[in-house]
């Protein structure tokens, strides 16, 4: 079973920044973040391969980034500016199997951090 812990959330402006933290107990091949806002489904918002390799969702493609320290098995994701509509619960997620996007292809999940932006 592999645990990850996400932290980092919190409360924002517009045009703030946040970066979250994942720290899984065993590193596999991919870890991804989701955003799920209430009454929503889980929506993709990044991953990162093995070997470095990053994919994100158009919304955030030149705000966030994620990145990793093999060193430590951290995974994060810089979230630069953060509108209102960036407002979710943001998890981290590994195992996956299938494609980078849909989150019923991922087995392991995180309690998910809070992430709120204020207009």
């Amino acid at each position: 079973q592999v645990q990850l812990a996400e932290s980092g959330g919190g409360v924002v402006q517009t045009g703030g920044s946040l970066r979250l933290s994942c720290a899984p107990s065993e590193r596999m091949l991919t870890v991804a973040w989701f955003s799920q806002s209430p009454g929503t489904e889980r929506e993709f918002i990044a991953a990162i391969t093995r070997n470095g390799a990053a994919y994100y969702t158009d919304s955030v493609q030149d705000r966030f980034t994620i990145s990793e320290d093999n060193a430590n098995n951290m995974v994060y994701l810089q979230m630069n500016n953060l509108k209102p509509e960036d407002t979710a619960i943001y998890y981290c997620a590994t195992g996956r199997t299938g494609s980078f996007f849909a989150a019923r292809n991922y087995q392991y999940w995180g309690q998910g951090t809070q992430v709120t932006v204020s207009s």
